[in-house]
This record gives structure tokens, sequence and C-alpha cells, in this order.
């Protein structure tokens, strides 16, 4: 998969660039993996706006997919490799041997036709796709999907290009680093699939106009800095002014902008070997 970069017909189109969807095998997708999506605008029961910046954007039906990969010594044979509006990653689409289908986040290099597994035992071969339990995975491979507690599915590491490195193990525990640079302790019966989320070059995609970001269910971020005193602490002042308070905050008056927001006491954090920042 690669990126496509159009011609300047138009200012919009200038620095406009999007996937050439080169890997993807199947146009439609499996009717019985599908569920309907219904948008909420980012209102709650009261219809009142609890998450700003929603609304809008293209319609869309869920892809179910098999995040905990609990069919187990069965190899599942990858029919197709679709689109999913709902993630920046690809999904592989397999096929078992009693007919029975799933999608799967699909790992980086996985061709239609090959075979994949899940299993828990050690003698599962090492190869891109194959889910196991992180006390069989070497260190030192990358891996994706992980659970972060064992039987609930992949929660972590799922976005496109993503992928996690196994740093070492210890006691009950692997010591993994996120994408994020972040050292995290997982226990070893959790299950990680190999290799890297597909759909690498994602990042590198230039939307070139709003209205491609409208279509996403993005709508438009306003400054504080451009709004009346009334509608946030920012706003206000003659002229062009700046934003005037010492300690940049939200609308609602909480500290922003690098301010750390995670509790002091939170459950994780006896997991974290060395944080992100």
């Amino acid at each position: 998969m690669g990126i496509k970069k159009y011609k300047p017909t138009t200012p919009s189109r200038r620095w406009m660039s999007g996937s050439d969807f080169g890997g993807i095998t199947k146009k439609t997708p499996e009717k019985s993996l599908l569920m309907p999506l219904k948008k909420t605008g980012g209102r709650n029961a009261y219809g009142r706006i609890t998450v700003r910046h929603q609304g809008g954007g293209h319609k869309r039906m869920l892809r179910i997919i098999d995040f905990k990969r609990d069919l187990l010594d069965t190899p599942g044979k990858v029919i197709a490799i679709e689109y999913d509006p709902n993630r920046t990653a690809r999904l592989a689409l397999l096929e078992f041997p009693d007919k029975k289908r799933k999608y799967i986040i699909c790992p980086d290099g996985l061709k239609v036709g090959s075979e994949i597994v899940s299993s828990n035992e050690k003698s599962t071969e090492i190869k891109t796709g194959n889910c196991m339990p992180l006390k069989f995975i070497p260190s030192g491979t990358m891996i994706h999907n992980i659970e972060l507690v064992k039987g609930m599915g992949g929660q972590i590491v799922r976005s496109a290009g993503g992928s996690a490195q196994i740093m070492a193990k210890e006691g009950d525990f692997a010591q993994v680093r996120l994408p994020s640079g972040e050292i995290r302790r997982i226990n070893l019966d959790c299950h990680a699939t190999i290799g890297q989320v597909s759909n690498i070059e994602h990042e590198a995609i230039s939307w070139g106009k709003a209205g491609r970001v409208r279509w996403r269910g993005i709508r438009p971020t306003v400054r504080g800095l451009a709004m009346n005193p009334v509608d946030h602490p920012h706003g206000g002042g003659e002229g062009k002014s700046g934003q005037g308070n010492p300690h940049p905050v939200t609308p609602w008056g909480k500290p922003t902008k690098g301010y750390r927001t995670r509790k002091k006491q939170k459950y994780s954090n006896k997991f974290i070997v060395k944080r992100r920042k």
C-alpha cells in the first residue's frame, strides 16, 4: 500500500494525498459481520454535547472484529484484505475449515492465501498474524493487539502502523515497550498477535481540505483566544491580544496544554516501568 498524490487542479488538491488502496482485494464487506452504527454527534441521552468537535460524517456500518482470537488451534485462511471506514488499519477476512468467517486487524505483510492460527501451545510458529500468550513469544519480537487482562481481547496497539516490542520477561510479567515509548508490565498469560499493524503510510496522508475532515465526522475546533469572555477564559481583549491567563485552561477552567491529568493513585501505576514522558 502506498500514498497517492493528486495533480493541483484546485488549491485544495495541491497538497492533498490519500491511500492508493493497493493491498485491498475485496470491495464489499462481509454482510454477516456487519451491524448498524448509530451516530451521537457527541451528545448524551439529554441531547447535550459532552464531546466537542464531533458530528456529521459519512454513514458507516460497524465491522464485527475478533479481538479475542479465541478459536484455538484451528488454522484460518486469509481470503480477503478489506478497508474499514471506522479505523486506520486494514482488516483481514479469515475463513476456517467449518466455513465460519471472522475479521481480524490485518498485520503488515499478511497476504491472501496465508494461514494463521491462535494457540496456547508453545510449539506455535512465530509467524506474522499468529496469536499466542506473551510467555511463548521471544523477547525483541514486534507485536500488536495486546491484551491487558487475560481473556478480555486485544485492547492496545491496534491502529495503523502500530507495534510494540517485548523488552524482557521477569516473574509473571513481560516488559513491553508501547508505541508511545512507555514500558509497561503485562501478564505473561495475556495474548498478543505477531507483527506490525498494516497501512503504515497512513500517518503521511495530507487531508488537503477541511471537507475531507468533515467526511470523517470531525467538526471544526475554535481557539479559545478567538472567543468572547462569556465563552472561554482566554476570550476577550481589545484587538488581537494574547490569552492573558498565565496558566492556559479549558473552557471550564481546568489546566491544559501539557498539564498532566492522570490520577496520582491510579490502579495501573504499578504496571508502568517507564512513563512515556
